[in-house]
Order: structure tokens, then C-alpha cells, then sequence
């Protein structure tokens, strides 16, 4: 296995940075994994060695402006959370691109704010998505604890932080991670909304709905932040293509836990084995 850094341009001229896992044989198939918000793209590099080594390319990213060793001081940025869904579907016609020269299948593996970001790929040709943990922003379906303190964080902590730190300091609030200023005020006044993304943005229906894309929705049962309410609610903005929905319990697998986050963590790799792989779309034998 080995990997290779690249990056490519998205929409409005920005450059994204991105690395891809390689396998050290022939191509299976091509693995995009899409960040969550807040999460940096080396999170993701055990799960994507890992299916290297199984025969896959597996490409991890950063959305603009969201590690300051890639792109610079936070407060510097001007991305948004929309500017964040349009480097996914750049990272997903890059992706495409080793795809269809290896002649292979391209997957599209999306966590939580990445799996939303299906919405945006219906013209670049994604012939499978597994979105993990993926249900809408919106608070009105999230974990009951998320739905009791989140309009202060919203409303009061966030923009009060911000304004004094020029971008949002989560890792000193403890609450998420640093993000910059505009990702975290847009996806605040998503979140605070029913239609979440589409509150700002309605003509985006009309893109989702052209998504014919075969859907796995992965669910945990200890979610501490979504709940199968959320990934249901989500799912029915994907009214052309099938979405199969599955929870994943921890105990099932032999683990104590899992978690909004944990399926993508080096101590839960039976999930990928037994969960993930099987459900990755891949080039056929005659």
C-alpha cells in the first residue's frame, strides 16, 4: 500500500487537498470517504489503509479552510457549510476520473455532514454511497441532549465566540472542533431550521431529487447525536433512488460501543469487514 498527495479545484477556483491510499495490485475499486463536519481528513486514514490493502483506491480529503497545516489560519478562511458540499462534489470528479481510467466502480463513503453531500454528485456518476451516521442537521430530530443545549450554542455560545476569536474555537470550547467562521454561522442557522440546508437554499431539492444513486444508510443504536428519526427524515430528500437502512448495534459485533463516530476508529475494523466491504461497489470478474 501506498499513498500519494494530491489536490484539485472546486467550485469558485479553490484548491482542496486530498490523499489517496493505494493499493499495491490491481484496482478493485475506487472508495471516496467524505469528512463529517469538524473532522480532519487524516480521522479517516486507518479505514481507507485498510481497504487498500484489500485491493481498493481510496481517496480521504479537507474541505477549504478546515486545517490550518493545509490551508492557513482558520480566521482567514471564507468558506461556507454549501462551499464545504461543493468540494465534496469536486473530490467526488476526481475520484470519478481514477475510477474510469482503472475501469472500476466509484463508491462514495460519506460521514455524517459527507453523506449529506450526495445531494450535490447526481452528475458525476457515483455508482454507490454508504452514508454512516448521515440524518439532517436539523435539531428537531436530533439526540434529546443535542436537542435541549444546541439553541443556546447556536444562538449564544458560537456567535459570541466567533466574533471575539475570528472563527469558531470549539476545541478550546470543547464543543466540536475549530471551524471557520462562515461554516459554523451557515450551518448554525441550518440547523436551527426544519428544511436545514434547504431553508436557505430550496432550489437544492430539485438536485437531490435527481440522485439515482443505490443508498446504504448506516445507523448506530448509541448515536449520541442522531437518531433514526434523523437518518428517516433525511432519507425521504432521495426520492429517486432506494435507501437501505441499517443499524448497527455494537454488541452484535462484540463492542461496547460505537457511536456517532466510532465506526470509522482502528479498534471497530469488524465493522468494516463485516458492514462496510460487503457493500462497496466493485469490478466484477467473467
Amino acid at each position: 500500500m501506498s499513498t500519494e498527495d494530491v489536490s484539485f479545484l472546486a467550485q469558485g477556483g479553490a484548491r482542496v487537498a486530498g490523499r489517496w491510499f493505494l493499493p499495491d495490485g490491481d484496482v478493485a475499486g475506487v472508495v471516496a470517504i467524505a469528512p463529517a463536519m469538524a473532522m480532519p481528513m487524516r480521522f479517516y486514514r486507518h479505514t481507507a489503509a485498510w481497504l487498500a490493502e484489500r485491493g481498493l483506491a481510496v481517496l480521504t480529503f479537507s474541505y477549504r479552510g478546515s486545517e490550518p497545516d493545509l490551508y492557513g489560519p482558520l480566521r482567514d478562511s471564507a468558506a461556507t457549510a454549501l462551499d464545504w458540499y461543493h468540494d465534496a462534489e469536486a473530490a467526488a470528479a476526481h475520484a470519478r476520473t481514477r475510477a474510469d481510467v482503472a475501469g472500476v466502480p466509484l463508491t462514495w463513503v460519506g460521514h455524517s455532514f459527507g453523506g449529506q453531500s450526495l445531494g450535490f454528485l447526481a452528475d458525476v456518476g457515483v455508482d454507490r454511497c454508504v452514508m454512516v451516521a448521515s440524518g439532517t442537521g436539523w435539531r428537531g430530530k436530533a439526540a434529546p441532549a443535542i436537542r435541549t443545549w444546541s439553541p443556546l450554542l447556536w444562538r449564544v455560545i458560537a456567535p459570541a465566540a466567533t466574533a471575539v476569536a475570528g472563527y469558531y474555537p470549539g476545541r478550546r470550547l470543547r464543543i466540536l472542533d475549530d471551524l471557520p467562521a462562515g461554516v459554523m454561522r451557515q450551518w448554525g442557522r441550518w440547523c436551527l431550521h426544519p428544511d436545514y440546508l434547504f431553508s436557505e437554499h430550496p432550489e437544492l431539492r430539485d438536485r437531490f431529487a435527481k440522485v439515482e444513486t443505490p443508498v446504504t444508510a448506516l445507523w448506530t443504536a448509541d448515536d449520541e447525536l442522531i437518531t433514526p428519526e434523523s437518518i428517516r427524515y433525511w432519507s425521504r430528500e432521495f426520492p429517486g433512488t432506494e435507501i437501505e437502512l441499517v443499524e448497527m448495534r455494537a454488541a452484535d459485533h462484540g463492542l461496547s460501543r460505537i457511536g456517532h463516530s466510532g465506526f470509522f476508529r482502528p479498534k471497530r475494523a469488524v465493522l468494516w469487514e463485516k458492514v462496510l466491504l460487503p457493500r462497496l461497489a466493485l469490478r466484477t470478474t467473467a
